[in-house]
């Protein structure tokens, strides 16, 4: 049986290993911690979804010594957490083992044997002195955009509100007999499942639509709607996503779609509550660095400028430094 360890027992991470661990078609197990791991111990993972209620096994560890090498490895953790995550992770990776970023932003590996003016570009902003590359090589990597929306309200307990999309593929582009027997896993489970042919263009389309989002819900204590209606803002938000637009553009990812056909997109959605937005009200370290930072990062490399970005970026870090949910700066760099 295919042995599958989810690596960050959060949100998306618990979705999908209930979802897993409930269709009965792998071997699947955790690595967590602290309150989560003593949930998953004593009572399993629970997924409340609309009138549905799912409760599962999910055998768990905070010691991935202990599981050894896996067929697959699902890293649902933040972007924070990485550094630690790539500390660890070894004993789960044989030669063969697949890794599947269900994270949110730009992940590490975006640039890893890609040609263009960010040729094998490491991201600073995402992985500082290139930890997690050295830690997780690319060939491990299989891509991953997740379309759903979770909340934990307590430890082991996984509230599902919206979505059953996933999006996966290789990092190199054509579609792979190892990456169709992820989808089989997922597609199992219960998981609207699509195939890409060029993943990096996915995780850009949903950054680009997540990048002023995400932070402005968190500074302002509003859902995506109330951003929405606020004039003022939605046009603060198209003129980040013009910005982001065009560093997409110089990479290969380019989106054709406006800005305004993006926030009626986001009107459907309703009163949700953005990933950054939950954990600021839970004290929870932000995501800053992979949704906003590395935007900034990329453009500087491709001679794009990004002034609204730059500013929203500034504001979010100062808001979450001041909460101590963002590290404070080094001495001498901003």
């Amino acid at each position: 049986m295919t042995k599958v360890c989810i690596y960050g027992a959060g949100a998306i991470g618990g979705l999908i290993g209930a979802r897993l661990a409930a269709a009965g078609s792998c071997d699947v197990r955790a690595i967590a911690r602290g309150a989560t791991l003593a949930a998953l111990r004593e009572r399993g993972i629970v997924l409340r979804s609309g009138a549905e209620t799912v409760r599962a096994p999910l055998p768990a560890t905070d010691d991935p010594r202990t599981l050894g090498p896996q067929d697959l490895v699902i890293l649902a953790v933040k972007g924070p957490a990485l550094p630690s995550v790539a500390q660890h992770i070894g004993p789960l990776l044989g030669a063969d083992t697949m890794v599947l970023t269900a994270m949110n932003g730009v992940p590490w590996w975006f640039f890893a044997g890609r040609g263009g003016p960010c040729a094998d570009m490491r991201l600073e902003s995402v992985d500082p002195g290139g930890i997690a590359g050295a830690a997780i090589p690319a060939r491990h990597v299989i891509g991953c955009v997740v379309h759903a929306s979770a909340s934990v309200p307590e430890p082991g307990v996984v509230v599902h509100t919206i979505g059953r999309g996933l999006i996966i593929g290789e990092p190199a582009g054509p579609r792979s007999t190892r990456l169709a027997r992820v989808a089989e896993l997922l597609m199992r489970a219960g998981f609207d499942l699509t195939q890409s042919d060029n993943i990096h263009y996915d995780i850009w389309y949903k950054l680009w639509g997540n990048l002023t989002m995400n932070p402005i819900a968190a500074l302002t204590g509003a859902s995506g709607d109330r951003v929405i209606a606020d004039p003022l803002l939605r046009e603060f938000c198209s003129a980040a996503m013009r910005e982001a637009a065009a560093v997409g553009a110089r990479i290969g990812c380019a989106v054709t779609q406006a800005p305004d056909e993006r926030h009626a997109i986001t009107r459907q959605l309703g009163a949700f509550r953005p990933s950054m937005l939950q954990d600021a009200e839970a004290g929870r370290p932000l995501e800053i660095d992979a949704i906003v930072g590395a935007v900034k990062e990329i453009g500087m490399r491709v001679g794009v400028a990004t002034p609204n970005i730059d500013a929203l970026l500034g504001l979010i870090r100062l808001f979450g430094r001041v909460r101590g949910l963002y590290p404070d700066a080094a001495p001498g760099n901003s």
